[in-house]
């Protein structure tokens, strides 16, 4: 839905993935973190009515269009929204066990299942400070990035089908400063299924 954005509601319950992420985690990070950035992001745009009608990706993608004085407060609102987001959309209680089609085979490219899980772990693991580790489409191939703060790979025309929340309030909680820990417990929730369907929906367009 365009403006004014809305918090969508979790798909699960708050403690559906324990022990992996707890109740009070998924608590504070949807209702504190995710609803302010939507509400940041509609104050910011309150008085820009050009961009009302945009749903978020194409808000994000047209983000040198949006005014200089609203522009920064726009990718980190609006990225913490579409970020988190997809972020509860590809996670589900237990996980899916593997990815399977197309995206199956675009990770045995890079080296298979093992190999990409690291490769995105070592992503989040170098990323100083706040931010994400990604899979993303980019020209049609499935590529290992990260991005700071909220930044949404949606701004380099890159489109994300997997992103895992690096900033600390993420996972501090249970893991303390063991961000390695927390990315590695954190495929235990990966639901492929929709990391699939978003690989099949990039590649399409």
């Amino acid at each position: 839905m365009p403006y004014p954005f809305t918090l969508p509601p979790l798909p699960y319950p708050y403690d559906a993935l324990q022990p992996y992420i707890s109740k009070e985690t998924m608590e504070y990070h949807h209702d504190k973190h995710h609803q302010a950035y939507v509400d940041n992001l509609n104050a910011a745009l309150k008085d820009h009515p050009d961009f009302h009608k945009l749903e978020i990706e194409d808000l994000l993608r047209q983000i040198n269009k949006v005014p200089e004085a609203i522009r920064q407060a726009v990718i980190n609102n609006g990225g913490g929204h579409y970020n988190h987001t997809m972020f509860w959309e590809i996670m589900k209680p237990g996980g899916s066990k593997e990815p399977k089609g197309a995206l199956a085979d675009a990770i045995k490219a890079l080296g298979g299942l093992e190999q990409v899980k690291q490769m995105v772990n070592d992503a989040g693991l170098r990323r100083f400070g706040s931010g994400w580790a990604w899979l993303v489409v980019d020209g049609g191939h499935l590529k290992v990035i990260s991005t700071p703060n909220q930044d949404c790979p949606l701004m380099n025309n890159q489109y994300p089908v997997l992103g895992v929340d690096v900033w600390e309030h993420a996972y501090y909680i249970d893991y303390r400063n063991r961000r390695g820990d927390y990315l590695k417990a954190w495929w235990n929730v990966v639901n492929w299924d929709e990391v699939s369907k978003r690989f099949d929906l990039a590649t399409k367009k």
